[in-house]
């Protein structure tokens, strides 16, 4: 099948995209030694998961769930972090998970010792109380009153027997110098424990495969914490591995007017592209440009009752019309997994487009995966 001839709306994954993605990542590890593994609430496409076992070491969880599809799916390490666990998934947690990371001192003397008797890993994820972050305090997990790892204040080194490794995740799609100032505060308020520890994890938000990231200064601070303590080095970047590789095709369903041109399209912000008003930002639109910079200016908005249901204003070199069709880059990300059926409005097919350029379907949706949800 074609592009052209895809159904829509449709989410496209592009297999030489993600590769060149998974190589970059590849090399980091190749050269430093640490092992970076995939966050699956970014990207939870497990089609492809073959793929990317191919170049990471695993996949790390948010809970049951992921945790049990990085063991089907990708069967390589398995990492979980959670707030707090539930005492009826603690068990099957552990059964398919190598990593368990608890949130706080009580988690893990509630939990710690059938972790052990496993033979699994006991992390304790730590908040060094550095915010990085410009304009996204939704995504700060160090914002203050944050629900995140245990700050210095409430750290106790007396329960840390049986604790192998620390986590700390505090980035957001930023670059390796927020890392190495984050990296100075874990030092400050954690390094008398680092020498006794025998991992440590980075977390998410590495921009690795970003044009402008700093790779040579992520790969300093990997052996910085390698040299100076003998820790092994884990990263669970989870953008940066489908980073620009993905497509939302789409098409217009209508166009009207109230004071300004407006098309109405078979996708939705709110359902399909979320981050579009949770970040917010404007998603990359092929062959448009801002408004007012081509002839035709057009807000975009999606089929939904939701007064904001907007994707934005993008300007066009002709008018739009019924039946066009409209590509948005970046969609791979933060879509498929926080997809909804509000409004019973109809989750995307999922495609792959291969390095020749032709695409396969994988799956489609229709009534029945949203009424499933309901009762």
């Amino acid at each position: 099948m074609r592009f052209e001839e895809l159904p829509t709306p449709c989410y496209v994954v592009d297999e030489g995209l993600l590769e060149k993605n998974l190589k970059i990542l590849n090399g980091v590890m190749e050269r430093t030694g640490c092992k970076i593994v995939l966050a699956q609430k970014a990207f939870s496409m497990y089609t492809l998961y073959p793929l990317i076992g191919k170049y990471l070491s695993g996949t790390t969880a948010s809970g049951l769930y992921e945790a049990r599809l990085g063991y089907e799916a990708m069967g390589k390490e398995n990492h979980v972090f959670a707030p707090a666990y539930r005492e009826d998934e603690i068990d099957e947690i552990i059964s398919i998970c190598d990593h368990i990371i608890f949130n706080s001192f009580s988690q893990v003397e509630k939990f710690k010792d059938k972790v052990l008797k496993a033979g699994k890993k006991v992390g304790l994820r730590i908040n060094p109380e550095c915010s990085t972050q410009v304009g996204h305090a939704i995504y700060d997990p160090c914002s203050p009153g944050s629900r995140f790892g245990v700050t210095l204040e409430h750290f106790r080194p007396d329960l840390l027997e049986g604790v192998s490794g620390l986590h700390f995740h505090t980035l957001c799609q930023q670059n390796s110098d927020d890392l190495e100032t984050t990296l100075n505060a874990v030092e400050e308020k954690f390094g008398p424990w680092l020498s006794q520890m025998e991992w440590i994890n980075f977390g998410g938000g590495h921009h690795i495969t970003r044009e402008d990231y700093n790779i040579p200064l992520l790969e300093e601070c990997i052996k910085r914490m390698q040299d100076k303590y003998g820790l092994e080095v884990y990263l669970e970047p989870g953008e940066a591995v489908a980073l620009n590789a993905g497509y939302l095709v789409v098409s217009v369903l209508d166009t009207v007017k109230n004071g300004i041109d407006i098309a109405i399209l078979d996708t939705s912000a709110t359902c399909h592209m979320p981050d579009v008003l949770e970040m917010p930002y404007r998603p990359p639109l092929f062959g448009s440009g801002e408004p007012g910079e081509k002839p035709y200016t057009y807000r975009l908005g999606g089929q939904t009752c939701l007064a904001g249901d907007v994707i934005g204003d993008y300007s066009f070199d002709q008018p739009l019309k019924s039946g066009d069709r409209l590509v948005f880059g970046d969609m791979a990300i933060y879509t498929m997994v926080k997809n909804t059926t509000f409004n019973g409005m109809p989750l995307p097919a999922i495609a792959i487009q291969d390095k020749n350029g032709d695409c396969q379907v994988v799956r489609e949706f229709g009534y029945q995966d949203f009424k499933m949800r309901l009762a």
